[in-house]
Protein backbone atom coordinates (compact mmCIF):
# COMPACT_ATOMS: atom_id res chain seq x y z
CA UNK A 1 0.00 0.00 0.00
CA UNK A 2 1.21 3.52 -0.72
CA UNK A 3 2.16 5.88 1.68
CA UNK A 4 -0.11 8.74 0.22
CA UNK A 5 -1.16 9.78 -2.45
CA UNK A 6 -1.15 12.40 -5.51
CA UNK A 7 -4.16 13.88 -5.41
CA UNK A 8 -5.67 12.23 -8.29
CA UNK A 9 -7.16 8.26 -9.21
CA UNK A 10 -3.41 7.52 -9.26
CA UNK A 11 -1.28 6.73 -5.70
CA UNK A 12 2.65 7.85 -4.95
CA UNK A 13 4.82 4.49 -5.25
CA UNK A 14 5.48 3.17 -2.39
CA UNK A 15 8.77 3.77 -0.87
CA UNK A 16 10.06 0.91 1.21
CA UNK A 17 12.13 1.22 4.30
CA UNK A 18 15.55 -0.86 4.06
CA UNK A 19 18.56 -1.57 6.67
CA UNK A 20 21.46 0.74 7.09
CA UNK A 21 24.17 -0.97 5.34
CA UNK A 22 22.24 -2.22 1.87
CA UNK A 23 23.98 0.47 0.32
CA UNK A 24 26.85 -1.78 0.09
CA UNK A 25 24.94 -4.93 -1.18
CA UNK A 26 23.77 -2.18 -3.80
CA UNK A 27 27.80 -2.03 -4.77
CA UNK A 28 27.89 -5.68 -4.70
CA UNK A 29 25.16 -5.60 -7.36
CA UNK A 30 26.67 -2.85 -9.30
CA UNK A 31 29.65 -4.68 -9.77
CA UNK A 32 27.97 -7.64 -11.12
CA UNK A 33 25.81 -5.16 -14.00
CA UNK A 34 29.22 -3.74 -14.77
CA UNK A 35 30.61 -7.45 -15.08
CA UNK A 36 28.18 -8.35 -17.27
CA UNK A 37 28.15 -5.60 -19.79
CA UNK A 38 31.60 -4.52 -19.53
CA UNK A 39 32.27 -2.65 -22.73
CA UNK A 40 28.84 -0.57 -22.77
CA UNK A 41 29.46 0.13 -19.11
CA UNK A 42 33.17 1.43 -19.44
CA UNK A 43 32.65 3.86 -22.67
CA UNK A 44 30.30 5.55 -19.77
CA UNK A 45 33.31 5.43 -17.44
CA UNK A 46 35.48 6.86 -20.32
CA UNK A 47 32.97 9.56 -21.13
CA UNK A 48 32.93 10.91 -17.34
CA UNK A 49 37.10 10.75 -16.93
CA UNK A 50 36.91 12.71 -20.54
CA UNK A 51 34.99 15.16 -18.85
CA UNK A 52 36.80 15.07 -15.64
CA UNK A 53 39.68 15.87 -17.90
CA UNK A 54 38.11 18.59 -19.62
CA UNK A 55 37.31 20.24 -16.40
CA UNK A 56 40.93 19.88 -15.25
CA UNK A 57 42.27 21.37 -18.44
CA UNK A 58 40.29 24.18 -18.45
CA UNK A 59 39.84 25.27 -15.15
CA UNK A 60 43.20 24.09 -13.13
CA UNK A 61 44.55 27.70 -13.19
CA UNK A 62 41.25 28.91 -12.31
CA UNK A 63 40.34 28.29 -8.75
CA UNK A 64 37.19 29.87 -8.90
CA UNK A 65 36.10 28.07 -12.03
CA UNK A 66 37.84 25.05 -11.08
CA UNK A 67 35.68 24.60 -7.64
CA UNK A 68 32.56 25.47 -10.11
CA UNK A 69 33.39 22.98 -11.90
CA UNK A 70 33.96 20.56 -9.99
CA UNK A 71 30.99 20.90 -8.03
CA UNK A 72 28.81 21.30 -11.02
CA UNK A 73 30.17 17.88 -12.06
CA UNK A 74 28.93 16.46 -8.83
CA UNK A 75 25.52 18.03 -9.36
CA UNK A 76 24.83 16.65 -12.88
CA UNK A 77 26.62 13.30 -12.45
CA UNK A 78 23.26 11.61 -11.79
CA UNK A 79 21.59 12.48 -14.95
CA UNK A 80 24.67 11.83 -17.17
CA UNK A 81 24.28 7.97 -15.62
CA UNK A 82 20.77 7.68 -16.94
CA UNK A 83 22.92 5.05 -19.81
CA UNK A 84 24.03 3.39 -17.16
CA UNK A 85 20.81 2.64 -15.63
CA UNK A 86 19.33 1.64 -18.75
CA UNK A 87 21.89 -1.32 -19.05
CA UNK A 88 20.94 -2.02 -15.01
CA UNK A 89 16.98 -1.96 -16.71
CA UNK A 90 18.21 -4.53 -19.59
CA UNK A 91 20.29 -6.53 -17.40
CA UNK A 92 17.33 -7.33 -15.09
CA UNK A 93 15.20 -8.20 -17.76
CA UNK A 94 18.22 -11.09 -18.65
CA UNK A 95 19.05 -8.86 -21.92
CA UNK A 96 22.82 -7.93 -22.71
CA UNK A 97 23.58 -4.26 -23.48
CA UNK A 98 25.87 -2.44 -26.13
CA UNK A 99 26.52 1.08 -26.01
CA UNK A 100 23.97 2.11 -28.15
CA UNK A 101 21.32 0.20 -26.77
CA UNK A 102 21.70 2.21 -23.41
CA UNK A 103 20.61 5.38 -24.94
CA UNK A 104 16.97 4.36 -24.97
CA UNK A 105 17.56 5.52 -21.42
CA UNK A 106 17.11 8.87 -22.39
CA UNK A 107 14.88 8.57 -24.94
CA UNK A 108 12.15 6.68 -22.95
CA UNK A 109 11.01 9.48 -20.94
CA UNK A 110 12.66 12.29 -22.76
CA UNK A 111 10.84 15.40 -21.54
CA UNK A 112 11.03 14.53 -18.07
CA UNK A 113 14.77 14.02 -18.18
CA UNK A 114 15.16 17.19 -20.13
CA UNK A 115 13.05 18.85 -17.31
CA UNK A 116 14.89 17.48 -14.72
CA UNK A 117 18.47 17.89 -16.40
CA UNK A 118 17.23 21.67 -16.39
CA UNK A 119 16.62 21.78 -12.95
CA UNK A 120 20.24 20.09 -12.22
CA UNK A 121 21.90 22.98 -13.93
CA UNK A 122 19.79 25.72 -12.24
CA UNK A 123 21.56 24.02 -9.07
CA UNK A 124 24.87 24.15 -10.36
CA UNK A 125 24.54 27.70 -11.77
CA UNK A 126 23.39 28.88 -8.21
CA UNK A 127 25.99 27.27 -6.42
CA UNK A 128 28.42 29.01 -9.03
CA UNK A 129 26.92 32.34 -8.42
CA UNK A 130 26.94 32.05 -4.78
CA UNK A 131 30.48 30.88 -4.84
CA UNK A 132 31.50 34.02 -7.20
CA UNK A 133 29.38 36.36 -4.43
CA UNK A 134 31.27 34.78 -1.53
CA UNK A 135 34.77 35.17 -3.22
CA UNK A 136 34.40 38.58 -4.46
CA UNK A 137 33.23 39.94 -1.49
CA UNK A 138 35.23 38.34 1.41
CA UNK A 139 38.53 37.67 -0.94
CA UNK A 140 38.61 40.20 -3.55
CA UNK A 141 42.63 39.64 -4.29
CA UNK A 142 41.99 35.91 -5.12
CA UNK A 143 44.48 35.10 -7.81
CA UNK A 144 43.88 32.69 -10.00
CA UNK A 145 45.70 29.63 -8.93
CA UNK A 146 44.37 26.51 -7.21
CA UNK A 147 47.61 26.25 -5.21
CA UNK A 148 47.38 29.67 -4.00
CA UNK A 149 43.49 29.52 -3.38
CA UNK A 150 44.04 25.94 -1.11
CA UNK A 151 47.25 27.11 1.09
CA UNK A 152 45.99 31.17 1.20
CA UNK A 153 42.25 30.63 1.04
CA UNK A 154 41.34 26.85 2.66
CA UNK A 155 43.68 26.45 4.89
CA UNK A 156 44.48 30.16 6.40
CA UNK A 157 43.01 30.59 9.83
CA UNK A 158 42.00 34.32 8.48
CA UNK A 159 39.19 32.96 6.34
CA UNK A 160 38.11 30.50 8.19
CA UNK A 161 34.42 32.23 8.61
CA UNK A 162 34.35 32.09 4.80
CA UNK A 163 35.46 28.31 4.30
CA UNK A 164 32.72 27.46 6.98
CA UNK A 165 29.94 29.10 5.12
CA UNK A 166 31.40 27.94 1.71
CA UNK A 167 31.70 24.86 2.60
CA UNK A 168 28.21 24.46 4.64
CA UNK A 169 26.55 26.26 1.71
CA UNK A 170 27.75 23.94 -0.94
CA UNK A 171 27.04 20.75 1.35
CA UNK A 172 23.35 22.18 1.74
CA UNK A 173 22.98 22.50 -1.94
CA UNK A 174 24.44 19.35 -2.89
CA UNK A 175 22.61 17.55 0.07
CA UNK A 176 19.59 18.94 -1.70
CA UNK A 177 20.09 17.41 -4.69
CA UNK A 178 21.11 14.16 -3.71
CA UNK A 179 17.86 14.10 -2.18
CA UNK A 180 15.80 14.82 -5.44
CA UNK A 181 17.68 13.01 -7.77
CA UNK A 182 18.86 9.96 -5.14
CA UNK A 183 16.44 7.62 -6.98
CA UNK A 184 14.25 9.97 -9.26
CA UNK A 185 16.14 9.24 -12.65
CA UNK A 186 16.14 5.67 -12.47
CA UNK A 187 12.86 6.24 -11.91
CA UNK A 188 12.62 7.94 -15.06
CA UNK A 189 14.22 5.73 -16.74
CA UNK A 190 12.09 2.82 -15.68
CA UNK A 191 8.49 4.37 -15.62
CA UNK A 192 6.49 6.46 -17.50
CA UNK A 193 5.93 9.29 -14.47
CA UNK A 194 6.68 13.14 -14.65
CA UNK A 195 9.48 14.26 -13.19
CA UNK A 196 7.93 15.67 -9.72
CA UNK A 197 6.51 12.94 -9.36
CA UNK A 198 10.03 11.09 -9.53
CA UNK A 199 11.55 14.00 -7.53
CA UNK A 200 9.27 13.97 -4.52
CA UNK A 201 9.28 10.01 -4.59
CA UNK A 202 13.02 10.56 -3.99
CA UNK A 203 12.43 12.96 -1.17
CA UNK A 204 9.54 10.54 0.56
CA UNK A 205 12.73 7.73 -0.09
CA UNK A 206 15.29 9.72 1.32
CA UNK A 207 12.81 10.67 4.67
CA UNK A 208 11.98 7.67 5.39
CA UNK A 209 15.34 6.22 5.44
CA UNK A 210 17.64 8.74 6.77
CA UNK A 211 21.10 6.25 8.01
CA UNK A 212 21.38 4.06 4.59
CA UNK A 213 21.01 7.36 2.25
CA UNK A 214 23.15 9.55 4.42
CA UNK A 215 25.71 6.23 3.96
CA UNK A 216 25.08 6.16 0.52
CA UNK A 217 25.49 9.74 -0.38
CA UNK A 218 29.29 9.60 1.48
CA UNK A 219 30.00 6.54 -0.33
CA UNK A 220 29.54 8.06 -3.35
CA UNK A 221 31.16 11.74 -2.62
CA UNK A 222 34.39 9.12 -1.49
CA UNK A 223 34.60 7.38 -4.55
CA UNK A 224 34.34 9.96 -6.86
CA UNK A 225 36.57 11.92 -5.06
CA UNK A 226 38.79 8.70 -5.12
CA UNK A 227 38.44 8.96 -9.11
CA UNK A 228 39.40 12.37 -9.28
CA UNK A 229 42.76 11.50 -6.75
CA UNK A 230 43.89 9.17 -9.41
CA UNK A 231 44.01 11.20 -11.99
CA UNK A 232 40.59 10.24 -13.74
CA UNK A 233 41.73 6.63 -14.05
CA UNK A 234 39.71 5.73 -11.25
CA UNK A 235 36.69 6.61 -12.47
CA UNK A 236 36.37 4.98 -15.86
CA UNK A 237 35.91 2.15 -13.15
CA UNK A 238 34.18 4.17 -10.49
CA UNK A 239 31.04 6.07 -11.76
CA UNK A 240 29.92 3.29 -13.92
CA UNK A 241 29.76 1.17 -10.28
CA UNK A 242 28.03 3.98 -8.71
CA UNK A 243 25.56 4.31 -11.67
CA UNK A 244 24.72 0.84 -11.35
CA UNK A 245 24.64 0.80 -8.18
CA UNK A 246 22.47 3.48 -8.07
CA UNK A 247 19.67 1.95 -9.91
CA UNK A 248 19.63 -0.90 -7.01
CA UNK A 249 19.31 1.73 -5.09
CA UNK A 250 16.44 2.59 -6.72
CA UNK A 251 14.86 -0.88 -6.99
CA UNK A 252 15.22 -1.52 -3.48
CA UNK A 253 13.59 1.77 -2.35
CA UNK A 254 10.58 2.07 -4.79
CA UNK A 255 8.00 -0.72 -5.28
Amino acid sequence: MSDSSTGSDRPWPTVRRIGRYRPLAWLRAGGGDLRANPIASLAYGLLFAIAGDVILIFSWRNAYLFTAALSGFFLIAPLLAGGLYEISRRHAAGLRSTFFDSLAGWRRNGESMAMFGLLLALAAIVWERTSAVLFALFVPSLTPDVAFFVSEVLLNPDYRGLTFVWILSGGMLALLVFAVSAVSIPMLVDREVDFVTAMITSLRAVAKNPPPLLLWAALVAVLTLIGFATLLFGLVILMPLLGHASWHAYRDLVE
